[in-house]
């Protein structure tokens, strides 16, 4: 795809005649492809925040966890084919039961909002199943409102929505489902900012920034809000709306106070399997899992509204002081592990299995150790010294790859 089209993906401004195609291994991997214009977005939102409120638009800390937790989910990918398209071929090739033409415009805008509203179903049960929230929480739990947001994503959240996509796959094409697919995902990438306000008559129909700021906030009258994808209008229908109104804070209602990306996504779990236990009677104990994050014996399935924690806007962010030597030293390696992520991604089918798994394991070492790190943890230096000393020894011996051969030395100084 030509980088004009590319960009016109991220709005999902492709019509259907440039984005039809026959088979599924001829629909490009836009979201791939898109990553420089992620990275050029969000220095864009820097710089127009930084013209706005002469202010940048993150913190390093929060932004270095966002990022980690968005590698950290992709890594599944790198060893597995999509659980959405394998389930949604199986599908199509053994139960469909008519089959609407691939290249057909009609077929493209019914997908659009098939996707979009499986989209909205999922999203919705996210919010009110405890077990499907423990996983969907991760992309709640950063206190800034940025792009960087955006990329905050769950390892486990993708072993559950490929269900809601399934009816689709008795008439619909697999190619035109990938492509919808990655477009409904994309189009929530710009939506996650703070410097676009208001966009008139737009708000309306589709989701907005000024929308999915509500959709983020803690405060008591954005909770359970806004949980379209691409378009507002399943909210307006099934009275999920709440416009912007009071400035919104950002996060848990009980915010879990970590960068580390692995504590981030199980400690929901271990909640939920300490609450399991200490709840008394077998129901109750299936409510745990099944009712909303809420609940508790003799509340109603959502929970109680009034327990929502008040907002003074006086909460301050998660945000222990390190000093900026440390920062800088983050944001440098943090750099060399993106790199080595997408030399991996580029040369996967080529690699061992041994390989492979050697190379995310020492990823996910790294990002665990530069959480750690931002925490300003006791035992984080001595962590990031073994980490150091296994990149030496892996990167010595060829398991690693830079995509720039001619930095070798510098990675091993």
């Amino acid at each position: 795809t030509a980088p004009g089209q590319q960009l016109r993906a991220l709005f999902y401004a492709l019509p259907p005649g440039e984005s039809s195609f026959r088979t599924v291994e001829e629909v490009p991997d836009y979201v791939e492809k898109s990553i420089p214009f992620f990275i050029a977005f969000i220095g864009l939102e820097f710089a127009v925040s930084w013209v706005q409120k002469r202010k940048l638009s993150g913190r390093i800390n929060d932004g270095i966890s966002s990022l980690s937790l968005g590698i950290l989910s992709r890594l599944p990918d790198v060893l597995f084919r999509s659980v959405d398209l394998i389930s949604y071929i199986y599908i199509w090739n053994n139960y469909r039961l008519f089959e609407l033409p691939w290249d057909s415009p009609w077929t493209w805008y019914l997908t659009l909002l098939g996707v979009d509203f499986a989209y909205y179903c999922f999203h919705r049960i996210s919010h009110e199943v405890n077990i499907l929230w423990a996983a969907h929480q991760v992309h709640h739990s950063s206190e800034d409102y940025n792009l960087f947001t955006a990329l905050r994503q769950s390892v486990l959240q993708k072993y559950t929505s490929w269900i809601f996509n399934l009816p689709m796959a008795l008439f619909i094409p697999p190619s035109v489902f990938a492509v919808h697919l990655q477009f409904n995902l994309l189009y929530q990438f710009w939506i996650h900012t703070e410097v676009i306000t208001n966009l008139g008559p737009l708000e309306w129909i589709l989701n907005t920034p000024s929308h999915h700021r509500v959709h983020h906030g803690r405060n008591p009258y954005c909770i359970d809000k806004n949980y379209g994808g691409t378009l507002i209008i399943w909210d307006r229908i099934f009275g999920t709306f709440e416009a912007e109104d009071a400035k919104v804070v950002y996060g848990l209602t009980h915010p879990v106070n970590s960068f580390d990306p692995i504590m981030l996504q199980l400690r929901p779990l271990a909640h939920i399997w300490n609450t399991f236990w200490a709840t008394p009677g077998f129901c109750n104990k299936l409510s745990v899992i099944f009712k909303g994050p809420g609940w508790g014996p003799g509340k109603p399935r959502l929970g109680l509204p009034e327990e929502i924690p008040v907002i003074t806007g006086k909460e301050v962010p998660f945000n222990p002081s390190v000093p900026a030597y440390l920062n800088c030293y983050a944001v440098v390696h943090f750099a060399v592990i993106v790199d080595l992520f997408t030399e991996l991604l580029g040369t996967v089918t080529m690699l061992s299995q041994g390989t492979v798994l050697l190379r995310i394991g020492f990823i996910i070492l790294s990002l665990t150790s530069f959480g750690l790190l931002m925490e300003n943890r006791p035992k984080a230096g001595i962590l990031e010294i073994i980490r150091c000393l296994v990149f030496v020894a892996v990167y010595k011996h060829g398991y690693l790859r830079s995509q720039f051969s001619s930095l070798g030395y510098a990675y091993e100084v």
